[in-house]
């Protein structure tokens, strides 16, 4: 392998007058009244952001996350002409399994840092994986694609590339978020050396919701959850899915418009990140400290709207499926899935078979939401393993 097509080594180091740059944004916002309602229907509290704001400016420290970030490793890569940036953190195991992990928005690989411990160095050798976590593309240290076509699909077959180019014949693929919808195509395109995927949000469930069972009361609270979504949470996913390049001047343009933008994704991560601001109690990993070092890559990476570009992707493509009425192909390895409790639609068992027939895995965590691996990094890993175990031999 040749360090110029393979091993392109990484390292994140801002100039200090984009750092003041961003100091100075963020103390210049003009902000608006505070909302008139007690909660969130209103969207984002002021109170919440304007102490975001004040940690930021105050408190956060960007060089404690370039030290952590550097202290692994890191490249870059061009694959169907994007440069992907991505980890890739080795075991002391060297029986570990290959696994990539997709993360999703407002997400980056920031949301599976926590994560990279319990994986690569277990407490059983026989449960370590070799890890490869790339930045999607458009999304943090990824550049940004300057063509259509970088769907779902697209993404899958770079990832079976990276992993190919990097050797690896036998890996599996995790994601959720939009990662989940990478894992998933990842699974019906079936790269050569893919074992098996793990999904942690059924990511479909929006395009098919009048298909799924709604008999027992886990379904039709389950049921409740995704039409509450499409209802009154929907708003960011409208807009990056049909007006993504619109969103995204104010995303390049206002530090805290994009924090708020980036905060206002479901119910149950807003309200943990919130406590995390105004109550000074995180949610396992979801810390202050992580959620504006997610935030603050985003902003100096300039990445707001071409991260948005996916889901606009995403449209497109769900609506050319739709048009063509063929059915996607079917998962071809074997499929695993987590349902978390607090997640957006908390998938039973019977979706996620509507979905994935044969269903290899499945279990319902006792805890966690949407960034699971961000919050419950230990037990996202458990959960990981025990999906994998069967295919180590």
């Amino acid at each position: 392998m040749s360090d110029d097509n393979y091993l392109r080594p990484f390292r994140l180091d801002i100039p200090d007058e984009k750092i003041d740059d961003l100091h100075r944004r963020v103390a210049a916002t003009r902000w608006p009244g505070r909302e008139l309602v007690p909660d969130r229907s209103q969207g984002v509290q002021l109170e919440t952001v304007q102490e975001l704001a004040r940690f930021w400016t105050d408190d956060h420290d960007w060089r404690a996350f370039e030290t952590r970030l550097n202290a692994l490793p890191q490249f870059t890569i061009e694959i169907d002409g994007v440069d992907i940036h991505y980890l890739h953190v080795r075991s002391r195991h060297e029986g570990a399994l290959p696994l990539i992990m997709t993360h999703g928005w407002p997400g980056s690989v920031v949301e599976l840092l926590g994560a990279v411990g319990p994986l690569t160095d277990p407490a059983r050798a026989e449960d370590a994986f070799h890890l490869v976590i790339p930045s999607l593309p458009g999304y943090g240290l990824s550049a940004t694609p300057t063509e259509l076509g970088w769907e779902n699909g697209r993404i899958a077959r770079a990832w079976g590339e990276l992993m190919s180019r990097l050797g690896y014949s036998r890996y599996v693929a995790q994601g959720g978020d939009v990662g989940a919808a990478v894992t998933d195509a990842m699974g019906r395109l079936a790269p050569d050396g893919l074992l098996g995927i793990h999904v942690n949000l059924l990511a479909g469930a929006i395009g098919i919701k009048d298909k799924l069972p709604a008999q027992s009361g886990p379904e039709r609270v389950a049921h409740d959850k995704l039409a509450a979504f499409t209802t009154d949470g929907f708003g960011y996913f409208l807009e990056q899915s049909t007006r993504p390049q619109t969103i995204g001047y104010s995303l390049l343009d206002s530090p805290v418009g994009l924090a708020a933008w980036m905060l206002d994704h479901d119910t149950d991560s807003y309200y943990k990140m919130a406590g995390a601001f105004v109550d000074k109690q995180p949610s396992g990993g979801l810390t202050r400290e992580s959620i504006v070092d997610n935030i603050t890559l985003y902003w100096l990476t300039g990445t707001g709207a071409s991260a948005a570009r996916w889901y606009w992707e995403f449209g497109r493509f769900l609506a050319a499926a739709g048009a063509s009425g063929h059915a996607p192909p079917p998962v071809r390895v074997p499929v695993a899935f987590t349902t978390f409790p607090d997640e957006i639609w908390a998938a039973p068992r019977s979706w996620v078979e509507s979905v994935y027939p044969g269903l290899a895995y499945f279990n319902e965590a006792d805890r966690g939401g949407h960034f699971a691996a961000w919050e419950e990094p230990e037990l996202f890993a458990q959960e990981v393993r025990a999906a994998f175990r069967p295919l180590r031999a």
